[in-house]
C-alpha cells in the first residue's frame, strides 16, 4: 500500500514491472497499460475479447504510447470531457492475468485508480511481491482484538468500544457494544461502512449519517428492553473503493451518472466491502447469532456465507431528501435494496 501511494512500481513475480499511473512521478512512459475491463468499456473496447469480461484486467496498447499525462487521461474518467479522443487503443492478449488481477485489487485497497503502465521506461526501484501475497493481506483470520474501553456516546452512555487490528492491514475497525451482552438473545447488529462525508460532515448525498444515528438509538432502545446491540464500524469508505475514489464518483454523478455507473467508469466495483472481516469481528466478540439491521438482502447472504447465523433481517429505511433520492433509488433498482 505504501509503495502504491508513493508511486513506486511493483515487481510481481511472473509479470512485467507495473507502475501505478495516478501516483507516478518523473519522466515515466510506456507502450502498454493495465486497466480494468469496466474502464476499457468506456474507452470503446468492450467488443474486443480481452475487454468483454467484467472486472477482468485488460492490457491496453496505444497507437503512440503513453507518457504520464496520456496515461492519466486513459485511466481517469473525470478527464473524459477534457480529453474525449484518446485512442485508438487495442486490447492485447497476455499470460499473467493472476498477477494483473492482484495489482488491480491492490490499487483498489490503496485507494488509487486501478491503472498501471506496463514495463515502463524511467521507472524507479520496484517493490517485489507475489500474487499470493494478496490473499495473506486479505486474510480476515489474522484480525485480533487490540483494545477495549468504556465509551459513553449520546445514544448510549454505557456503551463499550472494541478495536480490532490486523498485522497486514492499516485499517483499524471498531465495534460499539450497547447493553449487557447475553448469550440467550441475539444482538441487534448493524454493519456500517465508514462514510466521512455522511457520518462526520452531514452530507445529504447519502443516508449514511442518519442510518448510523438511527442504528445507535435502535440499539439503545433494545438495551432498554433487556436486549443488546453491536455496531460494526468498518473502515471501508465508499463501499470499499476509498475516500478519494468515492469523491471521484461524486464528480461523475454530477455529470449525470448514477452510483453504479460512476464506479464502473472508474474501473472499480460497485460493491467491494469486506464481509469476511465483519464476520471475524463478530466471532472474536463471541457472537454467533444476530438480528441484522439492513435493507440489503445481499449483505445477509454475504455474512451468512462466512458463517454468521442471521435469525432476522430488521428493516432500516429512512426518508430520502432531494439530494439523495436518486442515490436511494439506484440502491433499490440496481443493487436490490428493499426500500419503501
Amino acid at each position: 500500500m505504501d509503495a502504491l501511494r508513493h508511486g513506486w512500481p511493483l515487481a510481481i513475480a511472473g509479470a512485467p514491472l507495473l507502475q501505478p499511473v495516478e501516483t507516478a512521478f518523473g519522466e515515466v512512459s510506456g507502450d502498454t497499460m493495465l486497466i480494468s475491463a469496466s474502464r476499457a468499456a468506456t474507452l470503446k473496447l468492450a467488443n474486443q475479447r480481452e475487454a468483454a469480461v467484467p472486472r477482468q484486467p485488460v492490457l491496453l496498447r496505444g497507437a503512440e504510447g503513453f507518457d504520464l499525462a496520456h496515461a492519466l487521461a486513459a485511466a481517469d474518467p473525470a478527464l473524459d470531457l477534457n480529453a474525449p479522443m484518446k485512442g485508438p487503443f487495442k486490447a492485447m492478449p497476455f499470460a499473467w492475468e493472476e498477477q494483473a488481477r492482484a495489482a488491480l485489487e491492490l490499487a483498489r485497497i490503496a485507494g488509487i485508480l486501478p491503472a498501471f503502465l506496463v514495463d515502463p521506461v524511467g521507472a524507479g526501484e520496484p517493490v517485489a511481491l507475489e500474487a499470493a501475497d494478496l490473499a495473506e493481506f486479505s486474510d480476515a483470520q489474522a484480525l485480533r482484538i487490540a483494545s477495549r474501553a468504556h465509551l459513553p456516546v449520546k445514544a448510549a452512555p454505557e456503551a463499550k468500544i472494541v478495536a480490532f487490528r490486523s498485522p497486514d492491514d492499516t485499517r483499524e475497525h471498531v465495534a460499539l457494544v450497547i447493553g449487557k451482552e447475553r448469550s440467550d438473545r441475539p444482538p441487534l447488529v448493524r454493519l456500517h461502512s465508514e462514510c466521512l462525508t455522511g457520518d462526520v460532515l452531514g452530507s445529504l448525498k447519502c443516508d449514511c449519517g442518519p442510518q448510523l444515528d438511527a442504528a445507535l438509538h435502535a440499539m439503545a432502545h433494545e438495551a432498554g428492553e433487556g436486549g443488546w446491540g453491536v455496531l460494526l464500524y468498518m473502515r471501508q469508505e465508499g463501499r470499499g473503493i476509498g475516500l478519494i475514489n468515492k469523491l471521484r464518483a461524486y464528480r461523475l454523478q454530477d455529470q449525470g451518472f448514477d452510483t453504479v455507473d460512476a464506479n464502473t467508469r472508474l474501473g472499480l466495483p460497485d460493491e467491494a466491502r469486506d464481509f469476511p472481516t465483519a464476520a471475524r469481528m463478530l466471532d472474536l466478540l463471541g457472537v454467533r447469532d444476530i438480528r441484522l439491521m439492513t435493507n440489503n438482502p445481499a449483505k445477509v447472504d454475504a455474512l451468512a456465507a462466512h458463517g454468521v447465523s442471521i435469525t432476522e433481517r430488521v428493516p432500516h429505511a429512512l426518508p430520502d431528501n432531494p439530494h439523495n433520492a436518486r442515490y436511494l433509488a439506484t440502491k433499490r433498482d440496481r443493487a436490490g435494496h428493499l426500500l419503501p
